[in-house]
Formats: structure tokens, C-alpha cells, sequence
């Protein structure tokens, strides 16, 4: 017994399990046996063909569904990812259309690097690969590609410095050699140039005819001279004992030439002279005490200075602003100014006495005095000529010059009589001119270019209709257009930018309040990008953005300590 039932075979409990049995089989006894008798139903053939077709149907049928199974997870997650790069995308797209390049940009940064790579490094003409790199630089100031472009070639000059050496050329190595310490500030390689040139010359020249020369220089009263001409002797033979002693007889020369300067009051004077003494001499030992000097007498000027600008505040709050006298406040301020050329409290103190004049001048027109309102006027122009109220001011004069019976009416006419008496032409060109104005100013030409800037728009409007609203109120508004402007600038890094539309609001508003604020963010922002630049190795833009911060702000105390930096060499 094999254990496997027969199909015929009844179950123990008396069940009979149905069956289908061998179809083949079947349709062969079928074939066989025609004698079976008819049971009535439609006589159906199924070839082995057919039922074997039928099943490949079948499987593949399950495997497409299975393999569609597997794959159904693809498509949501594909959905997921572009949803998601949308979205990013969307809230990146300031900060993708920022990464994309500038056309102009471009094109001269391409050039540039043309321009380099052909050996064009430095001329005056516009094509060479400095001027094109201090191009890119001047459209986006921190541009990575103009800076390390710049690099590159002050690199490109240190060869070209070694080529004209070994070719014999002293003349022309020292020529790229001063370009490659312009555009890297110095540094191993130049030294070493340097010095090379001073012994390549040194070999051409008597030294007794350059001593001849500085001594006759120190005859002159030229010490500064004389000490260059002894220097390049020592650059040559650092043993020679007569420059040795030369340059210290130019040292003791410029001492005293410091010492008369500062006796005399000219500060300007005596710093220069100190300066180049410590470039000849730095260890000279009188440079402590001269600089002590220099800083004594500036405590000294600093304290007539603060005075000076006391008085006139206190001038102006009296309501001294101008006239004969040494009590007003232009009188002192400009002692301020006498002091300190710089000073921004004492021009600012100016530009408040130009606005209490232009009070003052439509009091007196209000009063129907136009002749001392004109006077008044005349007297502002000299200390704020570009101010936006002198400008309203004067066009509502003249204005009123025009208008018969004005000059002893107070007050202006009535805006609809003014515009009743203009032409239609007039008008026309006058909402153009104001159209065009405030579209200048949003676009930041505020003062620049001439005649197309919004101040001149705006005055050309204002000569047409001086009670003009639109025209006055936007003349007017323009130094808090500039302030937003120098904020938004600032935010974004523009640093030129937001010195334009500070010199812009000191034409515009030079008594304003707040400027010296402004002009101190913008010098720490320089000082900011000075000490940036100066750790990424770039000290030549180190040094230009240290220079700007110390024209706005010469007593900042952080300007110290990143000039010894950068003194320093990092």
C-alpha cells in the first residue's frame, strides 16, 4: 500500500470526494468512444493548446498584478520630492535670484580674466585685467571672483618683476614690482624683489653720486627727499656708514620741522612730518615724544573745538543765528571749523543755522517782506545751497515776485488760484516733471544724475508753479527718502551705496538730526568689512575699507587697534 487514495474510493464516514480526473485523459476516451450515448448538451472541444494558452494567460495575469504591486509605492513618493523642491524653491527664490550672475558683471569679469590670461595686466586704457577686476569690483564690491582676480594678478606681477630681473631689466621689474604691492600689500616675495632691484642697481651707480644728491637736498630744505636717496643707498649697501649718518641727520631734521609745526598751531603739518619720519625712521627715539605732542595739542584743539560748538548751540537756541558779532552761531561754528575742517558737529551746526534762515526768510515773506526774505535766502545758500527747503523756499519767492500785489499779502495764494492761471501746457509738463521726480527718487537718483536727478526735477517744477503741493511736498520729503534708502543699503551689505545717500542728506538736510549716528553705523561697517578682509588675507581692501571708516569717523577707537593690525600684517 502506497498510503495515496484512490479517487473512487469512499470516505470511512460513507463521503465520496468529487473529482475531475484526468481531462486529457477524457477528451481521449472521448475520441475513442463514440458510442457514448448523448446526454443533450452542446458538445464542447478544448485542444491541449488552448488549456495550456489559457494558463500562461493566467500566471502572467498574477505576476503583472504582483509586479504592479511592488511598484505602486514609486509614484506618491516621486509626487512628495517635487512637491517639496517646489516649496523650497519658493521660499528660497530671493536667495536663488540673488546666486544668479548680473549680465554686466559678468562681461567684465570674463574680460578680465581674458585679459589675464593674455598677459595684460596693468595699463590706462580699460582693457587691462587690473583695471577690468577693480571694474567688477566697483558694480559688486565683495565680488570673490574680482578679489581673488586682483590677487592673481599682483601674483602675475611678482613674475613678471622676476622675468624683467633675470632679463636684466631693473626698470621694469621695479615698475610691476610697485603694482604687485599696490594690489597685495607687501608681503615675502616683494621684499625679496625689492631688494634684489636696489642690488641689480647697485652695481650700475656711484654711491658718492646719490650721497650728492641727499646732501644737496637737505641744502634745500627737502629732508624727506634726502632721506629716500639715503635709504636707497642702505636698499643697496646696508653697511654704508655715510647714508648711515645722512639718514640720521634727516631724522633730527624732520624732528624739528614736527616741533616748529606744532608750535605754530598747524597740526596737519606736524602730523605729516611725524609720519614720514617714522617711515624713515622707526626707532628714531624721538617719535614718543613728538607723538605725545601731537596728542596734547590735540586735547588742547579739542577743547576749543568743544567749546566752540557749545557756544554756538547755545547761540542758536538764543536765537543768535547770524549777523555782525562774534556771539552768533555761525560765528562760532565756524571757529569749529577753523580747528577742525572735518568736524561734522560743527557742519551740521551750519546746516542749522542755513535752516534757521529759511525760517527765519518765510516769516519775513509770510510778513510781506520779500526783499529780506530774499536776503535770508541769499545768506542759507552760502552755508547749504543743495538744501531741499531752501529750494521750496526760494521757488515760493519767486513765485510771489511774479504775482502782482503778492509781496504784501502774507501767505501764498490758494493752490487753485495758482493753478488757474497756468496754461494747459503747463500743467502738463508740470504732473510730468513731478511724475518723473518721484519715480527718480524711488530708483535712488536723488542729487545725481544733473537735471535728471529728483531734486532737480522737483526745482524744475517748482520754477514752473512755486505754491506747487505735489512738488514742494516731494522736494521736501526727499532727506527721509534718503534715510530709508541709506537703511536699506546698509542692511544689504552696499556700503558705497549708503555713502552716496549719506553725502546725499548732507547736501540735502545738513542740519538734520541723527546724521552723526548714521555716519558712525556706516563707519563701524566699514571697520566691520576692514577687519574681515584682513583676516581673509586681503589687505589692500582691508586698507581701503579701514580709510573710509576713518573719514567718517577719525576718533572711533576701534581704528587703532585694526591699523596696528593690519601694521602688523594680519
Amino acid at each position: 500500500m502506497n498510503g495515496r487514495r484512490d479517487q473512487h474510493e469512499s470516505d470511512p464516514q460513507g463521503r465520496t470526494e468529487p473529482t475531475l480526473g484526468n481531462l486529457d485523459q477524457l477528451d481521449a476516451a472521448d475520441a475513442r468512444d463514440t458510442r457514448k450515448p448523448d446526454d443533450g448538451l452542446p458538445k464542447v472541444t478544448v485542444d491541449a493548446g488552448q488549456r495550456r494558452a489559457h494558463a500562461n494567460e493566467g500566471r502572467a495575469a498574477r505576476e503583472s498584478r504582483g509586479s504592479s504591486g511592488k511598484r505602486g509605492w514609486l509614484w506618491p513618493l516621486l509626487l512628495l520630492v517635487a512637491i517639496g523642491v517646489g516649496v523650497t524653491f519658493y521660499l528660497e527664490q530671493d536667495r536663488v535670484r540673488g546666486l544668479l550672475p548680473t549680465t554686466e558683471l559678468n562681461d567684465v569679469l570674463g574680460r578680465a580674466e581674458q585679459a589675464l590670461h593674455d598677459g595684460r595686466l596693468d595699463g590706462n586704457d580699460g582693457t587691462s585685467a587690473r583695471e577690468l577686476f577693480e571694474a567688477a569690483r566697483a558694480l559688486e564690491p565683495d565680488n570673490d571672483r574680482a578679489r581673488d582676480g586682483l590677487r592673481k594678478v599682483g601674483l602675475a606681477e611678482v613674475a613678471k618683476a622676476d622675468a624683467a630681473l633675470a632679463a636684466g631689466k631693473p626698470d621694469e621689474a621695479e615698475q610691476a614690482t610697485n603694482a604687485a604691492r599696490e594690489l597685495l600689500g607687501g608681503g615675502s616675495d616683494v621684499d625679496r624683489l625689492s631688494q634684489a632691484i636696489a642690488k641689480a642697481r647697485g652695481a650700475s651707480f656711484e654711491a658718492g653720486t646719490l650721497v650728492d644728491q641727499a646732501q644737496q637736498a637737505m641744502s634745500d630744505g627737502r629732508p624727506a627727499d634726502a632721506g629716500a636717496l639715503y635709504k636707497r643707498i642702505l636698499a643697496a649697501d646696508p653697511g654704508n656708514a655715510v647714508a648711515s649718518h645722512g639718514l640720521d641727520k634727516v631724522g633730527d631734521a624732520l624732528a624739528a620741522q614736527a616741533h616748529k609745526e606744532i608750535d605754530a598751531g598747524d597740526r596737519a603739518a606736524a602730523s605729516a612730518s611725524v609720519d614720514r619720519l617714522a617711515a624713515l625712521l622707526p626707532n628714531y627715539g624721538e617719535l614718543p615724544s613728538l607723538r605725545a605732542a601731537l596728542v596734547q595739542d590735540q586735547k588742547e584743539d579739542d577743547g576749543q573745538l568743544s567749546e566752540a560748538i557749545r557756544l554756538g548751540q547755545a547761540a542758536l537756541r538764543a536765537g543768535r543765528i547770524s549777523g555782525n558779532g562774534s556771539d552768533t552761531a555761525l560765528a562760532h561754528f565756524k571757529d569749529a571749523l577753523a580747528l577742525d575742517p572735518d568736524n561734522a558737529q560743527a557742519k551740521a551746526g551750519l546746516g542749522q543755522v542755513a535752516q534757521a534762515l529759511v525760517v527765519q526768510a518765510n516769516a519775513a515773506q509770510d510778513s510781506g517782506d520779500t526783499a529780506q526774505a530774499s536776503r535770508l535766502l541769499d545768506q542759507a545758500a552760502e552755508l547749504a545751497p543743495k538744501s531741499a527747503e531752501l529750494a521750496a523756499a526760494r521757488a515760493h519767492l519767486n513765485d510771489t515776485a511774479h504775482r502782482p500785489g503778492e509781496g504784501v499779502v502774507p501767505g501764498a495764494l490758494p493752490q487753485a488760484d495758482a493753478q488757474a492761471e497756468l496754461t494747459p501746457q503747463q500743467n502738463a509738463e508740470l504732473a510730468r516733471l513731478v511724475r518723473q521726480a518721484e519715480a527718480a527718487a524711488r530708483n535712488g537718483n536723488v542729487m545725481l544724475p544733473p537735471g535728471d536727478s529728483a531734486y532737480d526735477l522737483y526745482r524744475r517744477a517748482l520754477a514752473i508753479d512755486g505754491n506747487n503741493e505735489a512738488a514742494r511736498r516731494g522736494l521736501q520729503e526727499l532727506p527721509a527718502t534718503v534715510v530709508q534708502q541709506f537703511n536699506q543699503a546698509l542692511s544689504n551689505g552696499n556700503l558705497q551705496q549708503a555713502g552716496e545717500r549719506l553725502n546725499d542728506l548732507g547736501d540735502l538736510a545738513p542740519g538734520e538730526a541723527g546724521q552723526a549716528e548714521l555716519r558712525q553705523r556706516l563707519a563701524n561697517a566699514w571697520m566691520d568689512q576692514a577687519e574681515e578682509r584682513l583676516s581673509g588675507g586681503d589687505r589692500p581692501a582691508a586698507a581701503q575699507a579701514l580709510d573710509h571708516a576713518r573719514k567718517l569717523a577719525p576718533g572711533n577707537p576701534r581704528l587703532s587697534s585694526i591699523t596696528a593690525r593690519l601694521q602688523a600684517g594680519g
